[in-house]
This record gives structure tokens, sequence and C-alpha cells, in this order.
């Protein structure tokens, strides 16, 4: 006989509401999250559920209901280290409420991107938070236009969506750092970032040449390497402006991945960080704190975006309007911004003194 709204064990939600003395709506109630039950009620019902070992069928209750109480999250590198804090600040918000979360990461790749949100919509979630790898890729503005749910967009923005979204004030965090550097006399700043197709970068550019607008200094855009966030990408990039003769002598980089690509360039091409080149991260990373110089960075609080981006969900999936949360950035300057360099030229050598001929004795 086919078992009803369990599996693994025998028991029943019927089983469960006898076991622990309770109506069957109440054991409803405190399995799927609701706000309106009293500790006793709860504490009564998981006693029971744990004593029989009971599992809700979630097919079921999701036919039942009209919702998997699933969130999709579509991440656009799931192995850099602010994206796992982002994920893990909103599992555990949307888990207080009941909800779990279906983690892809596109790899960068906007095929991979449009796959996995068509994915997540076919597997019925109740919404879905994503950080794209493009904002005009046509493929992924019709996979999320399909999705039927509540859209959260983690830095991005994408005009006719109808998204909450979760930005970033890159702007003002770069243009505090490319202040300092423009302070302490450096004015060939390298940026190496991502590409414009994405809000990030370009209000981190925004930032960069406001500072330089302020302090009275043309900008050259020879120095702007603006087309990834890998690592490789900021690595050859790296190689690139310092193969010059007129090379930077600081530079800003636009995030873990594109800082981890650019210490490449730099150590290959024997640069010392804070002596030869000044250097800003944008976004902080454990790792970099075993580094010396300590790096001066563009930090934000990764844990409070992915909390933000969680409650906007909830709030959508219980009518509420979309709107966009704004998370401040914060410019911590560290030894790795030294002053520019200044090349003393090597004393020259006075030219050897010729002995006189000698003379011949004959």
């Amino acid at each position: 006989m086919a078992r009803s709204d369990s599996e693994g064990s025998g028991a029943t939600i019927r089983d469960v509401a006898v076991q622990a003395g309770v109506a069957l709506s109440s054991v409803s109630r405190v399995l799927t999250g609701h706000p309106d039950v009293s500790p006793a009620m709860r504490a009564k019902v998981e006693a029971a559920v744990a004593e029989l070992g009971y599992e809700p069928d979630l097919l079921a209750q999701s036919l039942r209901s009209g919702s998997t109480k699933t969130i999709g999250f579509v991440l656009r590198d799931i192995s850099n280290p602010l994206f796992a804090n982002i994920a893990r600040a909103a599992e555990q918000e949307l888990r207080r409420s009941g909800f779990s979360m279906l983690i892809t990461s596109s790899d960068g790749h906007l095929d991979v991107e449009a796959r996995n949100l068509a994915l997540l919509r076919r597997r019925r979630v109740d919404g879905v938070i994503v950080s794209l790898v493009s904002e005009e890729a046509e493929s992924t503005r019709a996979a999320l236009a399909a999705i039927n749910g509540p859209v959260v967009l983690l830095d991005r923005e994408v005009s006719g969506l109808g998204a909450a979204a979760v930005l970033c004030d890159h702007y003002s965090g770069v243009y505090r750092a490319t202040g300092e550097l423009l302070a302490r006399g450096h004015q060939r700043i390298g940026l190496v970032s991502g590409a414009l197709t994405v809000r990030s970068s370009r209000e981190r550019l925004r930032g960069y040449e406001a500072a330089f607008a302020a302090a009275g200094v043309p900008v050259d855009r020879s120095l702007l390497a603006l087309g990834s966030f890998d690592a490789d990408f900021a690595k050859a990039e790296v190689i690139r402006l310092f193969s010059r003769r007129d090379e930077p002598t600081a530079l800003i980089t636009g995030g873990i991945a594109s800082a981890a690509g650019a210490l490449q360039g730099l150590r290959q091409l024997r640069r010392a960080v804070g002596t030869d080149v000044a250097l800003v991260t944008l976004d902080e990373w454990p790792m970099f704190d075993v580094l010396a110089p300590d790096l001066a960075s563009v930090s934000r609080d990764s844990g409070e975006m992915g909390t933000a981006a969680a409650r906007l969900m909830l709030d959508m999936l219980n009518g509420a309007e979309p709107r966009t949360v704004v998370i401040d950035t914060h410019f911590t300057p560290r030894d790795s911004v030294g002053p520019v360099r200044r090349v003393t030229p090597a004393p020259r050598k006075a030219p050897a003194r010729r002995s006189a001929p000698k003379k011949s004795v004959g």
C-alpha cells in the first residue's frame, strides 16, 4: 500500500498529530514554518516527529500548497569566496522561514546561466536570486522573464524585469581609493576589472574617473583593462601593462579573482607590492591576510548582501512590491598603498684616466 505524506518510515502526518495530541492543522503549520505557532506547540510537534521518524513528502506538500518552499540561487562563479559568503547568509535567512535553497553556478558562461534559470523554473522554485554574467544577454533576459515568481538581482540592473535588487555602492569606495592614490602622487593608475556589461564595473569606472576629475588629472584610458573578473585575464593584463615603458605606478583590481591574478602577474615580473607598485583590491579574502605587505581594499559586507537578498525574496513572496537595497563599501588604506617610487639615477662613473704611453728604450 502506498504511504501517505512520508518516505522512509511508515509514520504519517496524522500519526504525528495523534502522538503530539494536537490538531492536524497545527502539525502542518509547524512543518511549513508558519510564524503563528507557540513555542510549546512547536516543541510538541517536533518531539513527535523525532520519536516517530516522520519524513514529510515534500512533493506532495508542494502539489497541495502550490509552493515548493525552495528558492533558486544562480551564482556567476561558485568558486569565488564572495559568492560563497553571500549564498551562506541567504540560505541561513531563508531557512529561518522554512525555505531551502537550490544553488547553481554558471561559471561565467551565458548559455549555462540561461539553462540554469530554465532548470530552476522547471523545478518550480518559488523565486530566484541571481548574479548575472551580463545584464545585456537576451537569452538571460528571456529566461528571467519566464520565472514564475519573484526575482532578486545581486548587484545587477535589468530594466523592465520588475525585479528587486541588492546593489553595492562601488562608486564611493573606488572614488576614495583612487583619490588616496592620487594624493600620494600616483597618476598612472591601472584599473583591472570586469566588462562594462555589468553594473559593478560601470560604477567602479565612474568612481575612478570622478576622482581623477576632482584632482584635475587627465585619465589615461590605455591603463584601463575592463573585460573579465577572471584571474587569468587579470594576470595577462597586468603583464601587458607592466611591459610598457610608461608602466603604471599603482593598480586597482576588481574582485578577489582579479587581485589573485594581478598578484601572480606582478610576481612573475618581479614587481614588489607597496614599493614598486601600489595595490588596492576590490573585495577582501582571508587568505590575503597572510600576504606582506597588508593589502589596501575596498570592501563590502557579503553577509549583509545575502541576508538582504533573502529578506527581499521573502517580502515579495508575502506580497510586497520589489524594491532596492544599497550596501555601503568601505576603503581601508594599508601598507600596499605606498607613494610613487622615486628612481634615483645611478651615479655616473668617472672616465678611467688613461696612462701615459711608455717611452721606448733603445
